[in-house]
């Protein structure tokens, strides 16, 4: 009896605490009146306003009109901060200094994105750096949260500058060897027309070679010099070559640098002459061109978000590197820090 009770106090004490979390959106604004906003739930980027060529504000990524929709509909990562490991993970195992660590399996075979409920799916504690400004958002995941080893303690910083630059700093220490990839998944589309698609968006990606996947999305090893529809080292329309890619793009592109911080890819709406550049210090750059929405998810202003509704440009270390030696390493240990960034630049080019 005494222990059924007090697993049951536990419950209501759990219980109690989830409930003093509350959702809450921050707002990002710079002088040239660019506006970024971000909810303390999965540190969800919810909305990203920028001018197009005629000064027009319009909002160039997808999601929801109500904040609490990102809890309440379990959407496709819109936006959201990703971790502890971005992209799949072969069977949901890998072996780390000799012990094997099964993670939870969500797609398929596979796990994606952290898990069944990765860092997309809690809340993070925001702190105001510079109001207006910079936010700062800390999780700490714990030992075996979804399989991983390891006390994680993760950090990121929004900041968006008068650049037109929304800039995010990512930084991690743990007290057990782990594997992490962190990464942003917004879709963008450079219209702000809710319901339309990335069709006619230009898109040029850094890349002389990408990943071969297989059947389950999961790399071979094979690093394949891009030629035909994987080609974008120039820019081109994305539905110019996309029938020609079995099930459309969803590939990690090798970027030709990551020393620095370097110019990886730039996308481009010609119809309302918005542009976006993506610099990194990461080595890949995940495309995804929004394939397995299908019309069924009502997004902003109550509009069905249609097959390419949106594309991702996550930039990452390579999926499944934990079981890939000829990877980059994603391993971080005791008495190292993981950092990387990303900056994503708007402007307008009619």
């Amino acid at each position: 009896m005494k222990v059924i009770v007090s697993i049951f106090i536990l419950i209501i004490a759990s219980i109690s605490l989830a409930a003093k979390i509350e959702l809450k959106k921050f707002t990002l604004k710079n002088k040239n009146g660019m506006i970024v906003q971000v909810l303390n739930y999965g540190g969800i980027i919810t909305s990203i306003k920028t001018p197009d060529k005629n000064g027009k504000l319009g909002d160039i990524v997808l999601g929801f009109d109500a904040d609490s929709d990102y809890i309440k509909k379990d959407p496709p990562y819109f936006g959201a901060l990703i971790g502890r490991y971005g992209n799949r993970i072969a069977k949901g195992k890998f072996i780390l200094d000799g012990v094997t660590y099964s993670l939870a399996t969500n797609n398929g075979p596979n796990a994606l994105h952290g898990g069944k409920k990765g860092f997309d799916k809690v809340f993070w504690n925001v702190e105001e750096l510079q109001k207006g400004k910079s936010l700062k958002l800390t999780y700490k995941s714990e030992n075996m949260e979804e399989g991983y080893p390891g006390n994680l303690s993760a950090e990121v910083i929004y900041t968006l500058s008068d650049l037109d630059e929304l800039r995010i700093d990512y930084k991690a220490t743990t007290d057990k060897a782990t594997p992490i990839n962190l990464t942003n998944h917004a879709y963008f589309n450079l219209s702000g027309i809710p319901g339309s698609t990335i069709l006619d968006h230009e898109l040029m990606i850094s890349a002389d070679k990408y990943t071969v996947v297989d059947e389950t999305l999961i790399p071979t090893g094979e690093l394949r010099s891009v030629t035909g529809a994987m080609d974008f080292q120039q820019a081109h329309a994305i539905g110019k070559d996309l029938s020609k890619v079995e099930g459309g793009y969803d590939h990690n592109y090798v970027l030709s640098s990551h020393i620095s911080t370097s110019m990886v890819a730039t996308l481009r709406d010609p119809k309302s002459g918005r542009m976006m550049e993506v610099m990194t210090s990461e080595p890949g750059l995940q495309f995804y061109s929004g394939n397995f929405l299908d019309g069924k998810l009502v997004g902003k202003n109550k509009v069905s978000y249609p097959r390419h509704g949106g594309l991702c440009l996550e930039t990452q270390h390579f999926p499944d590197s934990p079981n890939q030696i000829d990877f980059p390493t994603t391993i971080l240990r005791p008495g190292e820090t993981y950092q990387q960034n990303t900056v994503y630049r708007f402007s307008v080019k009619p």
